[in-house]
């Protein structure tokens, strides 16, 4: 009963860290650097739960299903603040689940191996999920007309962001955020595997 509720809890808990993943189109001076940290928080946040649920149970598939559960409760959610007349695209929040898939793809095919779980599958997910990401973002409303729509408040003076220099590090915000969160979703890997044997 506990393994479950956790499964539920990490679920509740993911879908809270991305549901304004998208929010990043307002803020158009900083529209690459937060495309970048929402696609690794989001990246870490499937990883741990996949993982934990997919090593609770053993079997390849459960991945896939947790997150069709990230994505149901983040249409339930961001359906809530669309009827308010937030501007949400539901395109957008599938973006989870061919990432999943390779983690799936990645236990079945080392036949249900933990550390190839861990290495190979924290790879696939690090590296796909920025690509989906984006993949998804060119099919919803333009950022900047969606911005001059729904107007924010004005910023403080220290909340005003500064114009980034994009170019002077990674030109692609897509490489940035697929190498990261290669990386980290390894651990990330290891920490949801770890955590069915807590």
């Amino acid at each position: 009963c506990t393994h479950y509720l956790f499964i539920v809890v990490v679920a509740v808990n993911s879908t809270l860290l991305t549901i304004n993943a998208g929010d990043y189109i307002f803020y158009t001076d900083w529209a690459w650097t937060s495309f970048v940290v929402f696609s690794i928080s989001q990246t870490l946040m499937l990883t741990v739960g996949a993982c934990y649920y997919l090593t609770f149970t053993g079997v390849p598939g459960t991945a896939t299903y947790y997150a069709l559960i990230m994505t149901v409760y983040t249409w339930i959610a961001k359906g809530a603040w669309f009827a308010l007349g937030y501007p949400y695209d539901f395109i957008v929040t599938p973006v989870w689940l061919p990432s999943a898939m390779l983690l799936d793809l990645a236990y079945w095919a080392t036949k249900k191996n933990k550390h190839s779980l861990i290495l190979f599958g924290g790879v696939l997910v690090g590296m796909s999920l920025p690509l989906f990401n984006m993949v998804d973002l060119i099919t919803v409303a333009d950022p900047l007309e969606t911005a001059f729509k729904y107007p924010r408040p004005t910023l403080p003076p220290y909340m005003t962001p500064i114009e980034p220099q994009v170019g002077k590090f990674y030109n692609s915000p897509v490489a940035l955020g697929a190498g990261a969160g290669a990386v980290l979703a390894c651990t990330f890997a290891a920490l949801g595997c770890k955590l069915t044997t807590w």
